[in-house]
């Protein structure tokens, strides 16, 4: 039987390092987080604080599912904050309505936000991060033009029951998080759009020469991006009780992309986990509630928080460098 060297022992280690790392990383630390937490902070660990913590983090997991579509393509979207506010704002003007119409409403500014930013990346040809900036900025400035700069309150009860209401025992907002990672993992990974989504992200030149919808492709991900943010915007209203465009969704693109590339997906795309995504987001959700139960200044967590984003990248980088 054949032996490995020593040498060439050592240097299949570290190339399968990076591998696993970037594979299983993620979930190793939200183990290692919760063991900690179990031993070293008092009722963490109760249902009452687990269901606060995944109801917290239930928008970011949502946005982030269609930032992990985008950044599949080798792209990015800059936008998704201001599509919420975009969303929190026209809820009210409509919710006279009745809560469908007010919905449809803000899903469809959702569509238009990722089909603006979609065609300016395929057709036009803009970069994704100039071509989603253009929303980033304006987007909520136009979301505070039409809100008049103010918060309103709330007080229509179907909408609340969004953000307060239960099925057997599961928060609706959770309830709706789970089901629409269910559904992106299976865009992704069981239909035609999920395989071409990933061998556009993989080689666009190479996709168009393959005769895929390349496109069409790219603007479907960007308006799929648009409505995921919309909706974690009608959530995150119901939630809070209140319209605030001057402030929901801020720094949610990269809350999105950070839960994106600790999960592991490359933001060199061709590639999008979904399951990583999700528990990216539990991560840092985790990592700022234990932060602040232990009265560690928030500042501390957003150190920390990028810390593991730079850790996360130099391992991907690693990874394709080998």
């Amino acid at each position: 039987m054949t032996q490995l060297s020593p040498a060439l022992g050592r240097s299949a280690v570290r190339l399968a390092a990076p591998a696993w790392f970037q594979k299983y990383g993620v979930y190793t630390a939200v183990l290692v987080l919760l063991a900690f937490n179990a031993a070293f902070t008092e009722h963490f660990l109760t249902v009452a604080n687990l269901r606060t913590q995944l109801v917290q983090v239930a928008p970011v997991v949502i946005v982030a599912l269609g930032m992990a579509l985008v950044i599949g393509t080798e792209g990015v979207d800059l936008s998704v904050g201001s599509t919420m506010a975009l969303a929190t704002a026209l809820l009210p003007l409509y919710l006279g309505y009745g809560l469908i119409p007010a919905l449809l409403v803000a899903l469809v500014a959702g569509v238009v936000v990722g089909a603006v930013n979609g065609t300016l990346v395929a057709v036009v040809g803009l970069q994704p991060i100039v071509a989603t900036l253009a929303l980033f900025v304006g987007g909520r400035g136009l979301a505070l033009v039409m809100a008049d700069g103010q918060l309103k309150q709330i007080v229509n009860p179907d909408l609340l029951a969004l953000g307060s209401g239960e099925v057997l025992g599961v928060p609706v907002v959770v309830l709706t998080a789970g089901v629409l990672a269910l559904a992106v993992a299976g865009l992704v990974h069981r239909t035609t759009f999920g395989r071409q989504l990933v061998a556009v992200g993989g080689n666009r030149a190479a996709a168009g020469l393959a005769g895929l919808p390349v496109k069409r492709v790219l603007i479907g991900v960007y308006v799929l991006c648009g409505v995921l943010a919309a909706l974690a915007g009608v959530l995150a209203t119901a939630r809070l009780t209140a319209s605030d465009p001057s402030a929901l969704g801020n720094l949610m693109e990269l809350s999105a992309i950070t839960a994106v590339v600790v999960g592991g997906t490359p933001l060199t795309g061709g590639s999008v986990r979904v399951l990583g995504t999700v528990t990216g987001a539990l991560l840092m959700q985790l990592l700022r509630a234990t932060l602040v139960k232990h009265d560690l200044p928030d500042s501390t967590a957003q150190i920390a928080q990028a810390a593991i984003i730079l850790v996360a990248v130099y391992v991907a980088r690693e990874r394709r460098s080998r």
